[in-house]
């Protein structure tokens, strides 16, 4: 389903294992593809986020190149 530009939601099944299927659009949208390694965050108030692997290459970015600045 899809909201505003750029804003999507999507709904997944949990299986007796605990496991769930991310749907084909949002693995496509997200580059999402097999063996993958995904970190899901969890707020017991807010819920579980599942951030886009290219938050994760700027964060790292960030922490690297600062801690190069302060060698």
């Amino acid at each position: 389903m899809a909201g505003s530009k750029g804003k999507h939601a999507w709904t997944a099944t949990v299986g007796e294992k605990g496991q769930i299927v991310i749907p084909k659009q949002a693995r496509e949208i997200f580059g999402i593809k097999p063996g993958d390694t995904l970190i899901l965050f969890g707020d017991e108030e807010r819920g579980i986020a599942i951030p886009p692997k290219s938050a994760f290459s700027e964060l790292f970015g960030l922490i690297f190149d600062e801690s190069e600045d302060n060698k």
